[in-house]
């Protein structure tokens, strides 16, 4: 049997969980990313059980399998100030909380910038806040971004992912999102050598702990840890590359979702496009 194309975007979370649905079913696609929160600052909405229950209902009759919620962009667990750093703690424990009122699906955040502290203090805040943070009986699995590397950012190679992993004790509920952009900005050939990336990533991380990919075109050349996304084939990646990506045998059974500067009617057109790629 054929294999399923996961494919999605991101929504805003303003409508509710049920309206994100029927929207993705709309736009031609089976899964979808959205902010847990305002993601330039802190509030959340209080959860619609009903609205989540009824969204349930929708996903199952629609083969909505899997969503990936966002953590906001303020959240910094190796901020070099304390404060910050007790906000992404506070933020991503009630986060997780709030994700087990849909069991089962992924949270993803950037894991952070050490602000001149240096790569491994700030690996060890972020170590130090998962492990706070992760409980054995939950169900979400918590993904890692790839980076592309601007400013003190952490999170721009294979290794830096791999040494917070190693330093968490339920590494179990831990896996990587890979951002096409953002590695490809930060130096691995995506576009060139597909193969040999992924080769790299499985002996530095492990395949396995790949669960998820944003699917961006890139605005700047190779390597140039600029971190600006792209509409897919109208960028520095190109179409030849994403046709490879969203076909290759070690990622075409992950959910991908689109982070492109695009409306829903744009949404749309890569939707349909990415899917006229699939092979």
């Amino acid at each position: 049997m054929e294999n399923k194309f996961k494919i999605g975007c991101h929504l805003s979370s303003s409508k509710g969980f049920l309206n994100m649905g029927k929207e993705i079913i709309s736009l031609g696609g089976n899964t979808f990313q959205f902010f847990t929160r305002n993601p330039r600052g802190g509030a959340a909405k209080a959860i619609d059980e009903e609205d989540v229950q009824r969204f349930k209902e929708f996903a199952g009759e629609n083969g909505i399998d899997v969503i990936l919620a966002h953590a906001p962009y303020t959240l910094n667990a190796c901020s070099a100030d304390e404060e910050t750093r007790n906000f992404a703690r506070q933020t991503f424990k009630d986060d997780l909380k709030r994700m087990e009122y849909i069991p089962g699906n992924m949270y993803n955040f950037h894991p952070g910038s050490h602000v001149k502290q240096g790569v491994e203090i700030g690996i060890d805040y972020i170590a130090e806040m998962l492990n706070d943070a992760l409980e054995a009986s939950q169900t979400t699995t918590v993904l890692l971004e790839t980076m592309a590397g601007k400013g003190s950012e952490i999170g721009r190679s294979f290794e830096e992912l791999q040494k917070i992993i190693e330093k968490v004790e339920l590494d179990s509920h831990l896996g990587v999102c890979l951002d096409t952009c953002h590695v490809y900005d930060a130096g691995y050939d995506i576009a060139g050598n597909l193969d040999s990336v992924l080769s790299e990533f499985d002996s530095v991380i492990g395949l396995d702990r790949l669960k998820a990919v944003h699917i961006n075109d890139s605005k700047n050349p190779f390597a140039s840890h600029k971190d600006r996304h792209e509409k897919i084939g109208e960028g520095s990646i190109g179409t030849e590359a994403f046709s490879a990506i969203i076909n290759h045998e070690a990622l075409k059974n992950l959910p991908f979702y689109l982070e492109t500067p695009n409306d829903a009617p744009g949404y749309a057109r890569e939707i349909a496009m990415l899917k006229s790629l699939r092979r």
